[in-house]
């Protein structure tokens, strides 16, 4: 027979038990809960339904896309913009993001939702300086972002895997094997948040020192290590004597046209961009405005920035607070995310703050200068520092090993950012443990870098045509 301390101890354990389960209630589903709500969505969208790809009826012709695309872009750039997507088939998927989000809203989803990258290719990924000086590995462009379906993402950086393979001379084969590893990154590591603590996972980080860790021969380290010291040095005061010089007793930033240049009527925009710079420091918490005010802009130069972008109004801004304290800021015209026809509205009526504000929400650590403001016309911009301890990553330079290595890493970044804004636990239930999903956005992936290949041929036909006009300066 128990005696009643044994009856209490029952009791009392059942007490807790009851008292748990009604905690959790108040509090919502638990992980295993959402694990279990993702795999019951495999009914509704099988994971293999992924892998399709075929043109809708009503595919635009990619020719008219690009351009409807380009209204509101300064028309003297965009010959260069074709220029570089005539290049190859990597370089126009790089600049075709629209094209791509008409055929995305066209493939099947499972209704997740989380802040999309909008624009989520190998190169938009890289190492940069965050607020404590680490050099962190992170998603770095944000122009498209939007609240849209995960799988969106993950088929853009899928099929730019394969592109990207394909200029570096990979089979199909090799190409569908080096996305299956990215996926099965990406679909491990969220699970691995699903089970974190919120908190703890907003918090994760990767530094940039982990593709030297993971590392698979000798010659791979040493070679990410000195891609990381280079980006050490890629600071204000490293990179002003490559980009300014003194000219009639004026410190001027050094002019490569067509690529950075001052514009013609300078006395004018100047004037423009200081009123527009006073009223972006209103956007910023009042300690960064303090250290802003130390500086005075001495110059300012225009510049063409990355594929998708060329075309928008983009410059750069020198300041000082000392003669050997420089500070460059980088402001770029923001227009309509390529994703809101076909998601939800974006709820900020300045895209710059949209801009930002998805950059904050996804990045692990932000530029501590990231602002938005608009101009008397109307457009709208955001500002950042310029190229702050920025990595670059020569995909072409490679070796087959350090191109696995960095996919993978890219598939955990995803990941990572991915489970800040969505519902990690749902999205990995629905993934699941096996390969399932991989398999079919690898497929995926091969059958759009085809069609990818075909509108390229469209492109340089229209090129060839005079339907399209593309800048033939070796600058370009």
């Amino acid at each position: 027979m128990k005696n009643s301390n044994d009856i209490e101890t029952k009791s009392e354990r059942e007490k807790n038990a009851a008292n748990t389960r009604g905690a959790s209630s108040l509090l919502g589903p638990t992980v295993k809960q959402h694990m279990a709500s993702g795999r019951a969505l495999r009914q509704k969208v099988p994971r293999t339904s992924h892998a399709e790809w075929k043109p809708a009826p009503n595919r635009p012709d990619p020719v008219e896309l690009l351009k409807e695309s380009d209204r509101g872009r300064l028309p003297e750039l965009l010959p260069i913009r074709y220029a570089r997507m005539r290049r190859s088939p990597f370089g126009f998927f790089r600049g075709a993001a629209a094209l791509m989000a008409f055929d995305l809203a066209r493939t099947p989803t499972t209704g997740i939702r989380v802040q999309a990258c909008g624009d989520c290719h190998v190169l938009n990924f890289g190492g940069f300086g965050s607020p404590e000086r680490r050099l962190v590995f992170d998603i770095n462009d944000f122009d498209e972002t939007l609240p849209a379906p995960w799988e969106w993402d993950l088929k853009r950086l899928a099929t730019s895997i394969v592109l990207a393979g394909g200029d570096r001379g990979e089979s199909s084969r090799q190409c569908a094997d080096t996305v299956r590893q990215m996926m099965a990154s990406y679909r491990e590591h969220m699970r691995a948040y699903a089970r974190m603590r919120a908190i703890d996972a907003w918090y994760s980080h990767i530094d940039a020192e982990v593709l030297v860790y993971e590392a698979k021969t000798a010659s791979d380290k040493k070679r990410w290590e000195q891609i990381e010291q280079q980006a050490r040095w890629q600071t204000a005061e490293h990179i002003f004597p490559r980009i300014a010089d003194v000219e009639k007793g004026y410190i001027r930033i050094i002019d490569k046209p067509p690529l950075m240049y001052h514009p013609r009527n300078y006395g004018k925009a100047s004037k423009h961009v200081r009123d527009m710079f006073h009223r972006y420091t209103l956007t910023l918490p009042e300690e960064r405005r303090v250290i802003l005010d130390r500086y005075k802009i001495v110059d300012i130069a225009r510049k063409v920035v990355g594929v998708g972008s060329v075309g928008t109004r983009c410059a750069v801004v020198l300041m000082m607070a000392g003669k050997n304290d420089p500070l460059f800021l980088q402001f770029k015209e923001a227009h309509a995310s390529v994703l809101h026809p076909y998601t939800a509205k974006s709820r900020y009526q300045n895209q710059g703050e949209r801009v930002v504000t998805g950059q904050r929400m996804l990045q692990s650590a932000s530029d501590v200068f990231l602002g938005w403001t608009r101009d008397e016309q109307g457009h709208d911009y955001y500002f950042r520092q310029l190229r702050d301890m920025k990595m670059s990553v020569p995909l072409e330079q490679m070796t087959k090993t350090s191109w696995l290595e960095y996919v993978e890493v890219c598939g955990w970044v995803l990941a990572r950012a991915h489970a800040r804004t969505g519902d990690a636990a749902q999205i990995g239930g629905y993934a699941g443990k096996k390969d399932t999903v991989d398999r079919a956005i690898a497929k995926f992936a091969i059958l759009y870098a085809e069609q990818t290949e075909r509108d390229h041929e469209a492109l340089v036909k229209a090129i060839k045509s005079g339907r399209l006009r593309a800048s033939n300066d070796a600058l370009a």
